[in-house]
């Protein structure tokens, strides 16, 4: 069974630091673009990051640059979301992704874990 799972999330004041990590099982991602995305209550699912297979180019949402950080260790299947400087607006549900090279829409990825919470407090 080809899974994503999310954890690192919870509840952190402004100006905090997390870092999410996604793990993958039942396949080989090291060829896919992973990305995270967000979701709020009563929102969209929101792109936050990407990163190509190789490392080479990390995308971020104009909300998050300066502030997070994506990586991935294909060695072990993993992808990374370090976020700094956490804002109450960060407050998501936060879901890891595995799809097509470039891709920033949610319909360009294909596998998707169940998500992690993040709540940022003042």
């Amino acid at each position: 069974q080809v899974r994503l799972v999310e954890s690192g999330g919870g509840l952190v004041q402004a100006g905090g630091s997390l870092r999410l990590t996604c793990a993958g099982s039942g396949r080989t991602f090291n060829r896919d673009m992973m990305a995270w995305f967000r979701q709020a209550p009563g929102k969209g699912r929101d792109f936050v990051a990407a990163i190509n297979w190789n490392h080479q180019n990390q995308y971020y949402a104009d909300p998050v640059k300066g502030r997070f950080t994506i990586t991935r260790d294909n060695d072990a299947n993993t992808v990374y979301l370090q976020m700094n400087s956490l804002e109450l607006e960060d407050t998501a549900l936060y879901y890891c992704a595995a799809g097509l090279p470039g891709g920033m829409r949610v319909l360009d990825y294909d596998y998707w874990g169940q998500g992690t919470q993040v709540t940022v407090s003042s």
